[in-house]
């Protein structure tokens, strides 16, 4: 039925999501639109929302890390980093210096100055001594090569001078600093400006006004081409001399164009000039509620009438999420036709949920159904968590939940009321929307929601279960169900399951193949434990059947029957507990439900609760429990499903065995995933502990554990590099009376002695969260969670505070 909105709890949340104030009422025609169809023009601002729906669908959501809830998110604003006064120093003083170093030079009175180019010269370009003084050569076009070589050698101590000044004092680092973080056009008129100043002092006589003398770059390389051609020619020609002030004026301005990104900002300018369908950067976005995607689309009928209902209020959350998942379907299977008619036909109430539900009868969690979230708290803002998760909202969504989650936690920590009742909720509102289905399992007297928030709830042991389980899972292949009543029967014993498939494939063929279904529970127990009745039966039908496949196969086993090492008879034990009084009518198709296969899930986006056998019955839901997880593994395996499927254990004890957590591994690649709570991780064999740990992407330590678990998690989550200051205080013993004087009279007014202080500042390994701190240090109503996307993106371990 639909929901009227007055059971909904409103007002135990901040900004709960608006839904319809009254049941939602489909008119029997829908409004025509008041315009043709067409591009409508763009508004002066962007309207404002009409209804407390559309405010919802308006909200802002930003891209943000795995695990922080979206809606009404805002980045926290980046901290400009300010420059210590150590580095403007680091600037200046290589600065100065150099300035003195090459007042010196010019000055000729550096010692040893000229050494160098002395030994890389011929000695008859100079007197003699020490000093470099050009000697006219005879016989020469260059009469005197010495000035020309002093010329070039002061060009290359000064491009020497100016690289070491740069690399001394960060100039490269600091200009970048400032800047770098400059929007443009600011940002390359800055760095031409730049360009301009370096201009000015390599080529002054270009720049009016400019009455300094330019600095060695361009000179020296003409004389260098003065000695390498012996001769004037090369550096009269124009064409040459221009052709070398090009290339120093782009070797000039290319740090500068770098600095200033001036061929990205150019070519965002020219692909916004020559760009045909660019929009208009200064029009507002069109928001959510009038349905631009739909528009574009070309779908402006269905956005009109889809608007309509959104301000009306005919529409609530489920409802414009549900549509726009539609949509989508049929954007990418080319089915925009038929997605307009049905919105025409049938206006909000377009593909509700075959159960007829457009909402929960009540909600406990905040969700966000178009960002697929639920909230779960607030991310505590500690040192080791990063900016953008600081006080921010953490969330789970179907992005995080197709990696699988694993939650670790004694009882009483909140594992039920914080976590799992959350998430069964959020998919149960995403199945409602045709994306996703959802099968929970209860913990024993602990049902997970109410009985109206699901389409199918099976009540194992209770006579007014509307529903049974098959335990065949609707299965027609005797190997796949063999296979799943192994895993449910004996997958966490250490034998394997290997050969009780191949015992009970043994009997389930050759039973069908006479019979056309599979055997009941008490019925394959009987041949389990080998009775001649029931041998003798089945090998009379056989015989007379004429299948010898069959036969060949039922006698192996009749011939196995009671020998040593035989899987049949634990296969009878275990099937024992679910053959009780308790539990007449289930499993056997003749009790007072139906009988439900889990495959329907892998059909259609259900809502399916099964709630465990009461107290006394540990054992019998164990094997349920197992035979759940082997039945949800089966029957997600084959693709092609257009909404996701998931799996929730309350309780997940002994139901992880080795087959399961292998395919735990192969659920993302199959749209699907599960949802397992432990009290210890002691209840899993400890072969498997590194597996399980592996096997999911989300992991999630609840306060209260034990160092021992804690151990698990800290090995899962590794180490990380972190920088540590440690700072020593070393006594000052003074060598001079005076200054012992000094000392010993500090020491008496102060009551210390002198020290000094030793910082020392080092990069060490260290666990990100330690079995200690796990189990000491996480306060109560707090968890630690870590989360993969099915993506590949990570977020860290991080504190979790349930409570917010």
């Amino acid at each position: 039925m639909d929901s009227d909105g007055n059971r909904d709890a409103r007002g135990t949340h901040a900004n709960p999501v608006p839904r319809p104030a009254g049941p939602p009422e489909v008119p029997s025609v829908p409004p025509r639109p008041v315009r043709e169809p067409g591009v409508p023009p763009v508004p002066e601002q962007a309207p404002r929302a009409s209804s407390a729906v559309a405010a919802w669908l308006d909200a802002a959501r930003p891209v943000a890390g795995p695990g922080i809830w979206r809606h009404g998110y805002h980045r926290p604003k980046e901290i400009k980093e300010k420059l210590a006064p150590v580095n403007v120093a680091g600037l200046l003083i290589p600065l100065v210096l150099a300035i003195g170093v090459w007042s010196f030079w010019q000055q000729r009175v550096v010692p040893f100055q000229f050494v160098l180019l002395r030994m890389f010269t011929p000695d008859d370009w100079w007197w003699g001594g020490t000093v470099a003084a050009p000697k006219q050569v005879e016989g020469r076009t260059v009469a005197l090569p010495g000035a020309d070589a002093l010329l070039f050698y002061d060009g290359l101590f000064f491009v020497a001078l100016v690289a070491a000044v740069a690399m001394l004092g960060s100039w490269p680092a600091i200009v970048r600093h400032y800047v770098g973080r400059l929007r443009q056009p600011v940002r390359a008129l800055v760095a031409a400006l730049l360009a301009l100043l370096v201009l000015s002092l390599v080529f002054p006589d270009a720049f009016p006004g400019a009455g300094w003398s330019a600095v060695p770059v361009v000179d020296p390389l003409l004389s260098l081409t003065v000695l390498v051609t012996d001769g004037y020619d090369l550096m009269a020609s124009a064409v040459f001399t221009n052709f070398l002030y090009t290339v120093v004026t782009l070797l000039v301005v290319w740090p500068f164009a770098r600095l200033g990104a001036w061929i990205p900002y150019g070519r965002g300018l020219l692909d916004a000039r020559r760009g045909t369908t660019v929009p208009d950067a200064t029009a507002p976005d069109r928001p959510r509620s009038q349905w631009p995607a739909l528009r574009d689309a070309g779908q402006h009928e269905a956005a009109d009438l889809l608007t309509g209902e959104v301000a009306g209020g005919r529409m609530n959350d489920v409802d414009c999420t549900r549509v726009e998942h539609a949509f989508n379907v049929a954007r990418d299977g080319d089915a925009l036709a038929a997605f307009r008619d049905t919105v025409l036909r049938r206006g909000g109430a377009a593909w509700t949920h075959p159960s007829g539900a457009r909402d929960l009868p009540r909600r406990a969690a905040r969700h966000d159904l178009l960002a697929g979230q639920v909230r779960i708290g607030r991310w505590v803002a500690a040192e080791r968590a990063p900016a953008p998760y600081h006080d921010a909202g953490a969330a789970l969504g179907p992005d995080v939940l197709g990696t699988s989650l694993l939650a670790v936690g004694p009882s009483g920590s909140g594992k039920t009321r914080t976590l799992v009742e959350p998430v069964t909720e959020a998919l149960a509102l995403q199945a409602l929307t045709g994306s996703c289905a959802v099968v929970a399992v209860s913990a024993p007297g602990s049902p997970l929601g109410a009985d109206d928030a699901f389409d199918v709830v099976v009540r194992i042991g209770d006579p007014s279960s509307v529903y049974d389980l098959d335990p065949y899972a609707e299965s027609d292949d005797p190997d796949e169900a063999a296979a799943i009543l192994a895993e449910a029967l004996v997958g966490d014993l250490e034998a394997g399951t290997q050969g009780a498939a191949t015992v009970l494939a043994q009997l389930l063929g050759p039973f069908r193949a006479v019979h056309g279904c599979f055997p009941s529970l008490p019925e394959l127990r009987a041949l389990l434990e080998g009775e001649d009745a029931a041998l003798i039966q089945l090998g009379e039908a056989l015989g007379a059947s004429g299948d010898d496949l069959m036969r060949r196969e039922f006698e192996t086993r009749v011939r196995q029957t009671g020998t040593p090492g035989d899987a049949g008879r634990a296969l009878a034990d275990r099937l024992a507990v679910l053959n009780r009084p308790a539990f007449a009518g289930f499993f056997d198709g003749g009790g007072p439900g139906r009988a439900f296969s889990l495959r329907a899930v892998a059909q259609h986006p259900l809502r399916v609760r099964v709630d465990l056998p009461e107290c006394g019955h540990e054992e019998a839901g164990q094997v349920i429990t197992r035979l759940v997880l082997a039945q949800f593994h089966a029957v997600v395996r084959k693709g092609g499903r257009a909404h996701s499927a998931y799996l929730v254990l309350d309780d997940a004890t002994s139901a992880v065995t080795t087959e399961s957590v292998r395919r735990i591994q192969r659920l993302r690649s199959q749209n699907a995933g599960v949802l397992l709570t432990l009290r210890s991780i002691g209840e899993v064999p400890e072969a498997l502990h590194g597996p399980l740990y592996g096997a999911v992407g989300c992991r999630m330590a609840f306060c209260g554990i034990s160092t021992w678990d804690g151990s698990r998690f800290a090995q899962t989550w590794g180490t990380e590099w972190v920088e540590t200051t440690e700072v020593a205080k070393h006594t000052v013993f003074a060598d001079q009376p005076m200054t012992r004087a000094f000392h010993a009279l500090r020491k008496l007014v102060t009551g210390k002695a002198v020290t000094t202080d030793a910082v020392t500042v080092r990069q060490v390994e260290r666990e990100r969260w330690s079995a200690s701190e796990l189990a000491h240090a996480v306060p109560a109503g707090h968890a630690v969670l870590s989360l993969t996307t099915v993506k590949g993106e990570h977020a860290p371990p991080l504190l979790v505070d349930l409570r917010g």
